[in-house]
């Protein structure tokens, strides 16, 4: 663990929120969303989803759980646009056989 992030951080990474779900508890509260960093050393961006999970212990806040992990789209690029005239045609031929 500490080798991925001395390598992490030695890329000089600037974060940006780009979405965030927060959710209040009681002495918890959970934020889920997307960041994107860019790594001042070379310039790239890398997008990630993220959660964490905080709880109110010895009067502060602490991390009690965090998981990010690099979108999907950035690994296998876009995901490819649905042929909607193809989708129309099986919706019709299925009414077609149940009528």
């Amino acid at each position: 663990i500490k080798d991925y992030f001395v390598s992490f951080l030695q890329k000089k990474p600037q974060g940006e929120i780009l979405e965030s779900n927060v959710t209040i508890g009681h002495n918890w509260c959970q934020d889920a969303g997307i960041y994107e960093f860019t790594m001042g050393a070379t310039g790239d961006k890398v997008k990630g989803r993220y959660s964490f999970v905080y709880v109110w212990e010895d009067e502060q806040w602490k991390i009690s759980h965090h998981h990010s992990s690099v979108m999907p789209e950035a690994l296998l690029g876009p995901a490819p646009k649905p042929d909607v005239k193809k989708v129309s045609t099986v919706v019709e031929e299925k009414a077609i056989v149940s009528a």
